[in-house]
């Protein structure tokens, strides 16, 4: 290790006191590995100081009774275990044991390892369950699934060409060239075989029959099932253009798709993004990093106004001119001749690379052909249970009854997903666990991150405390006087605890 690398703070091995602890923590290492000792209540935990998912910082996150949160993407870990309890982390974090000799806390030995969870499986039984989705629901409920000791037959049935990725890495650091492609799998193949998932890619799913328990594949194929849940998720809205079939004019919702417009990148001098939504100006960021001329179309008068209001959207606005992006807003493509887009002001870009970014819809017609109650999603209890008994659904297909906005919802949030899959997978297993788990994402342009819990469809009103320019600010978005959803850039820690608010008021 070098000198740069090594671990900041004490040796725990030689003890340290209570007092040098500050909010309750205290980083130090034993040899050349850094670790963390977190106070929570009267116990002294010692856990890997950095998150399983993007390294995020726990000394900086949240400690809630014997768990701590990361900051960054509020992904949870047992301090007494390691386990990950909660996504976007999939991986436990190292543990220590910690002796106490009244003040004094001295850290030695390293707890052997969580057992993976495809080790301690139980004898097989023969209780066969599907999930129709190869996306973050579909891979969260499978290892939990084997994570909770279920030891029958799990098929999960794909029709994309890769193995489960981390989505929200493909219209950021993958695309933007900071993440190599290897980064880009949940779990590698061998995860799948030692698990006993059989994970078929490239396969379509025609038919559910809810009266023979079956689904019938593309190829004709029928497979039982005792537990199905659905987890076909979201893809993009195609543009209803002249021109838009062309080979140059992309969406973004698969590895392949990321592939395509990094290669496509490698020649272009100019591109025209078609949207001005998360996944757009993520895009925009990214193309930039390219150094590609980068041009954003879209009819709001605002980026992003909808969701995170005016202020917010004029500061992203302007985040992304002084990263060189041009915007035409207020404005739309009429049509695409070649390279030669025309908007309907009568102004023309010529842009050897177009992307389509104008949202999404919810994968619904396996659902609707078999009869499950639907409503702008498919309809599912607080148990994330359909109509049908024992076919669940999850991600970004399920509407569910949200206890803090009181309201059905339905959401596009990778994080959403994962927690979906999870809570699905254990009342699969008849456990009868309610989702309630208040809604969060992320969106990172250039250097800025920003947070969201909740979920406000509408708003009264917008309390800021802090400045939006200035990049630190926490954003309460309120209706009738409650706070449905916060948004914040840089206050990770009120962000954790407007989260753990919200669980808190539920109902």
């Amino acid at each position: 290790m070098t000198e740069n690398n090594r671990p900041n703070g004490p040796d725990l091995t030689k003890g340290v006191s209570l007092t040098a602890f500050k909010d309750g923590k205290l980083l130090g290492h034993v040899g050349e590995e850094g670790v963390l000792l977190v106070q929570a209540g009267s116990e002294i935990f010692a856990i890997e100081p950095s998150c399983s998912h993007y390294h995020g910082p726990l000394a900086e996150g949240l400690v809630v009774g014997d768990t701590i949160r990361c900051p960054w993407h509020h992904a949870c870990f047992s301090l007494r275990t390691g386990e990950a309890t909660r996504p976007p982390a999939l991986n436990a974090l190292a543990v220590w044991e910690v002796t106490r000799d009244r003040d004094n806390i001295i850290v030695r030995r390293k707890r052997e390892a969580l057992t993976p969870p495809a080790a301690h499986r139980s004898a097989p039984t023969p209780d066969k369950f599907v999930i129709v989705g190869g996306g973050a629901a579909g891979f969260s409920a499978a290892e939990t699934l084997r994570r909770e000791g279920f030891a029958g037959a799990i098929t999960m049935l794909s029709n994309d060409g890769a193995m489960p990725v981390d989505r929200p890495n493909l219209s950021k650091d993958y695309l933007a060239g900071n993440a190599p492609e290897d980064w880009l799998p949940l779990r590698d193949e061998d995860y799948y075989q030692n698990a006993g998932i059989d994970l078929r890619l490239n396969t379509d799913v025609s038919a559910i029959d809810a009266k023979t328990r079956s689904v019938t594949l593309g190829n004709g194929d029928k497979l039982p099932f005792d537990r199905l849940l659905l987890a076909t998720g979201a893809e993009p809205v195609k543009l209803q253009i002249p021109g838009a079939d062309q080979p140059h004019v992309h969406t973004l919702r698969s590895v392949a798709d990321s592939r395509a417009i990094i290669k496509a990148a490698g020649s272009a001098r100019r591109a025209l993004v078609i949207g001005a939504s998360f996944i757009g100006l993520e895009v925009a960021a990214s193309l930039r990093a390219r150094k590609i001329e980068v041009h954003v179309v879209a009819p709001e008068e605002r980026p992003m106004q909808k969701v995170l209001g005016g202020e917010m959207g004029d500061f992203v606005r302007s985040l992304h001119e002084e990263n060189g992006v041009i915007f035409h807003l207020k404005d739309t493509v009429e049509n695409l001749d070649g390279t030669r887009a025309t908007l309907k002001s009568g102004a023309v870009i010529e842009a050897d690379l177009v992307v389509v970014g104008i949202g999404v819809k919810p994968r619904l017609a396996l659902a609707e052909r078999a009869g499950l109650a639907a409503d702008r999603g498919v309809s599912v209890s607080e148990y994330l249970e359909t109509s049908v008994a024992g076919i669940f659904a999850a991600g970004d297909i399920a509407r569910w009854p949200d206890p803090h906005s009181r309201q059905t919802i339905r959401v596009e949030h990778w994080v959403v997903a994962e927690r979906q899959g999870q809570a699905a997978a254990r009342n699969m297993l008849g456990r009868r666990e309610r989702f309630d788990a208040v809604p969060f994402f992320w969106s990172q342009h250039y250097d800025v991150p920003i947070n969201y819990v909740g979920h406000a469809e509408h708003f009264d009103d917008i309390a800021i405390d802090g400045s939006i320019s200035g990049k630190d600010c926490l954003l309460k978005y309120r209706k009738e006087g409650r706070v449905l959803a916060v948004a914040s850039i840089y206050r990770d820690l009120d962000n954790l605890r407007a989260e753990l608010e919200m669980e808190r008021s539920r109902g």
